[in-house]
């Protein structure tokens, strides 16, 4: 009796070790970010910058060592410029980030360079114990600023001299 009880304990542990060493192809991650039009064309979001909803975005995969693209995949903003990509592999071995593809937007179409793509980092082998994966926001630049950014930016940019 004791040595059935041992022998599927040992099949357990058996069972575990296996399991425990599949690769993590079937890991699901969530990709999520924004896209934003920079209506005062200043390089970054502002209190009156909107969300663009039906952008296109795509996340794009390269080995680190070749740059050889391995996976892509689009997705679509939604009425907050928001989007979302689910990935089932592990991407440890790869360089990924999501980058700017079009905005259905005519006069807020132009991606703003540096704000046109957002790494991020698909594998579990660094310490993250979540699925989801928070992109940094990206945006297009209005072809003619809004009229009050001036007023807005000096808000931004208002500091004091005594310091």
């Amino acid at each position: 009796m004791a040595t059935s009880n041992l022998f599927k304990l040992l099949i357990g542990v058996c069972f575990l070790v296996l399991l425990h060493g599949l690769p993590a192809s079937a890991q699901l991650f969530v990709v999520n970010g924004c896209v934003y039009c920079d209506t005062c064309r200043c390089g970054f979001e502002t209190n009156v910058s909107t969300p663009v909803s039906g952008a296109k975005v795509r996340l794009e995969c390269r080995d680190r060592a070749t740059w050889v693209l391995k996976f892509t995949k689009e997705a679509t903003t939604n009425s907050k410029g928001k989007y979302k990509i689910d990935v089932y592999e592990d991407h440890k071995d790869e360089s990924c980030k999501v980058v700017l593809v079009s905005s259905p937007h005519r006069g807020c179409d132009r991606p703003d360079i540096g704000r046109n793509s957002a790494t991020v980092i698909l594998t579990n082998n660094n310490g993250l114990t979540s699925i989801s994966r928070y992109a940094n926001a990206m945006g297009f630049l209005i072809r003619r600023p809004l009229a009050f950014c001036p007023t807005i930016l000096k808000q931004y940019l208002d500091f004091d001299e005594s310091l």
